[in-house]
């Protein structure tokens, strides 16, 4: 048999290492407090620790690849260093790239971040959908052909993004729920976990919408810094929370550089995660 689909990866992830997302968001400011220099060898210095600590821990690492791109060349090797390490180390990496275009552009994404011999090759990618999720296909028929996952943008914790999300078309489902609707039809019959989510803020309360059918992973940014707690996920997702994937940053980071550090923040959101997405 070949490789399990990323959605059926994600489920044996987070039932072993429980139900959590950590970004790597190597910030300047996080750099300073960490005591770092914000240049290449300070994004290394705190890359290769994030997933020294969390690597066998946590499910997923989503490293954002603004923070590596902005350095240019020598950013993208540590971006490449971090995808090898922390797949090595178990966690399933998620590419925090919300990548949105149309014909070849998408379809060399879809090269970059999804074919297995890039050196960027990642089991998971964002995208944003809002050039119409069939611009996306490109990257989705690789998501399928290669068993990765791709996390469509649909309901996201920014407050400006009301403004395109629910906004209502001629049919009268909001442009989210359209999204939403249309990643469904595409994890139709997938057991046990379409491989195509949606990215749903855990900020956003009761949103009105209707998630029950997705069959895909939630990835639930917000908690935290940006005010969501665990509490707010039962919320937001009520029947569906067990599909849920929590993510934090700034929560455990914040934490380092101590390694221990890092880990004891991390393990404290996993057990909340898992009694309020899990175990209720």
């Amino acid at each position: 048999m070949g490789e399990k689909t990323f959605g059926a990866r994600l489920v044996a992830a987070v039932e072993a290492r429980g139900p959590l997302c950590v970004g790597i968001d190597p910030h300047g400011a996080l750099l300073a407090r960490w005591g770092l220099s914000e240049d290449p060898a300070g994004l290394e210095r705190f890359a290769r620790t994030v997933v020294d600590a969390l690597g066998e821990q946590v499910a997923v690492l989503k490293p954002q690849i603004a923070f590596f791109e902005r350095f240019g060349s020598r950013g993208l090797a540590v971006l490449e260093t971090v995808i090898t390490q922390a797949r090595q180390a178990g966690a399933l990496v998620l590419l925090d790239a919300k990548r949105g275009d149309i014909g070849s552009t998408v379809r060399a994404y879809a090269q970059a971040y999804l074919e297995p011999t890039s050196p960027l090759s990642v089991d998971a990618v964002t995208a944003s959908p809002y050039l119409g999720l069939g611009a996306l296909r490109p990257l989705l028929e690789a998501a399928e052909a290669h068993q990765r996952g791709v996390f469509v943008l649909a309901l996201t914790s920014n407050p400006e993004g009301r403004q395109v999300q629910h906004a209502v078309g001629p049919d009268g489902r909001t442009v989210a729920q359209t999204i939403l609707d249309e990643v469904a039809a595409l994890n139709a019959g997938a057991t046990p976990l379409g491989s195509i989510g949606v990215v749903v803020g855990a900020t956003v309360g009761e949103t009105g919408h209707d998630l029950s059918a997705v069959n895909g992973p939630f990835l639930a940014p917000g908690l935290g810094a940006q005010g969501a707690t665990p509490a707010d996920l039962r919320t937001v997702f009520g029947p569906v929370r067990r599909a849920v994937l929590p993510s934090v940053s700034r929560e455990v980071l914040e934490q380092g550089p101590r390694v221990t550090a890092l880990r004891d923040a991390a393990a404290r959101l996993i057990d909340v995660c898992r009694q309020v997405l899990l175990e209720s």
